[in-house]
């Protein structure tokens, strides 16, 4: 099939187009970004510019529903934000795979999500809706996360130590305050058609990336959390790729985050679960195979969003090393771990780590240039849903 992706900037676009190329399909992708990371790969064909997603989602879904059609693409595939403006306005005009609009929206937006999970009894972290500015200032439980509505990619997140970062935090839309939980991170993955699941797949983040990503995986058996996504997939009656952040406390599982979209199917492929192949037989039409259980403990990594990450979280260029060092000499977390981003041969990936690796060697900070870009190519701001929610001018 020839697949036209929506995001050519994001992680998950560049594993899918891996896996998609090496299943025989012609890739392409749309992007506002010519250096964006899929343009460092074998396995995308061609780029398509569009405009910027946030800036105006409806002139980004009429640009890419021409490249679509003139480009005779079997299918138009989702792997970012783009989601959001296709379930609203897309009209069947492309196949592809959204959820219902008036599902979509209740998860969309973090005070929206924390509704629905409040709603059907699921398990979250103590938290509050903060709709004034007095109640913000009177929140006293340290540490916390305050959020957003809308964010990407822990834009849109602060961590609250104490009184002092509450200070000129804007609260006109909103806000989410929810207590910190101890414990490490889950990545779940899910696929349902019209409420039914058919693939399900739990990994714990073993070491962190930039922005919060996933540089080092081990794939989880998480049942109970299966469960919980099997309730609301039902209650929403979606359609196509779901995901949630999960913080595997003290006390059990509790949802931090949800996102209507696929994210990073390689460890999930690695694990016996395919992801991708239930999005495309349902964007054409087909009955998709329900996926088998995925085999736990796969290890996996993605070398690029590590060393951007040691480069974040030490600012130092020994970290950066250690990270390559640890990695090439297949130690540490990286033993018995396969790559996720940048699997086999592909020159024009090893060339985009290389400069990476490169660049934060010497200079830490600069892992802002390579992390920032690919964030500003997809995400969404406020305003643009509230534009989406409103609907396209007629």
């Amino acid at each position: 099939m020839r697949i036209l992706m929506t995001d050519g900037s994001g992680l998950t676009a560049r594993q899918c187009a891996t896996v998609l190329s090496r299943a025989g399909h012609v890739v392409e992708a749309l992007t506002s970004d010519p250096l964006c990371v899929c343009a460092f790969t074998r396995h995308v064909r061609r780029l398509h510019r569009v405009p910027p997603y946030g800036d105006d989602p409806f002139a980004w879904l009429e640009a890419a529903l021409t490249v679509y059609k003139a480009g005779g693409f079997d299918v138009l595939l989702p792997t970012q934000e783009q989601v959001a403006v296709l379930s609203r306005a897309a009209d069947g005009r492309a196949a592809t795979v959204v959820p219902p609009f008036a599902a979509l929206a209740r998860v969309q937006d973090k005070l929206s999500a924390a509704a629905t999970l409040t709603e059907l009894g699921l398990p979250q972290p103590p938290q509050a809706i903060i709709t004034d500015a007095r109640d913000l200032a009177e929140w006293d439980v340290f540490p916390a996360y305050l959020k957003q509505p809308i964010g990407t990619a822990t834009s849109g997140v602060a961590r609250l130590t104490g009184p002092e970062d509450l200070k000129d935090r804007p609260v006109e839309d909103g806000l989410l305050v929810q207590h910190e939980v101890p414990g490490p991170l889950a990545m779940i993955q899910t696929v349902f058609a019209e409420g039914e699941l058919l693939a399900f797949h739990a990994c714990r983040r073993e070491g962190e990336g930039a922005r919060g990503g996933a540089g080092r995986k081990r794939g989880l058996a998480l049942p109970e959390v299966r469960d919980h996504l099997a309730r609301l997939g039902r209650e929403l009656r979606w359609h196509g790729a779901l995901s949630a952040d999960v913080i595997l406390g003290p006390g059990g599982p509790v949802f931090i985050d949800l996102n209507p979209r696929l994210v990073e199917p390689v460890n999930a492929l690695l694990s016996g679960v395919d992801l991708l192949t239930p999005m495309l037989d349902l964007a054409r039409g087909r009955t998709p195979a329900v996926q088998p259980a995925a085999r736990p403990g796969v290890a996996t990594h993605q070398l690029l969003p590590a060393v951007l990450g040691a480069a974040q979280h030490t600012g130092r260029r020994g970290a950066v090393l250690r990270e390559l060092v640890t990695a090439a000499a297949r130690r540490g977390g990286y033993a018995g771990s396969k790559e996720e981003l940048t699997p086999g041969f592909d020159p024009r990936s090893a060339l985009l780590v290389a400069l990476a690796a490169g660049a934060t060697i010497a200079r830490p900070g600069l892992w802002r240039w390579f992390a920032a870009g690919s964030v500003r190519a997809y995400a969404l701001s406020g305003p643009a849903w509230r534009r989406i929610v409103r609907g396209p001018a007629s």
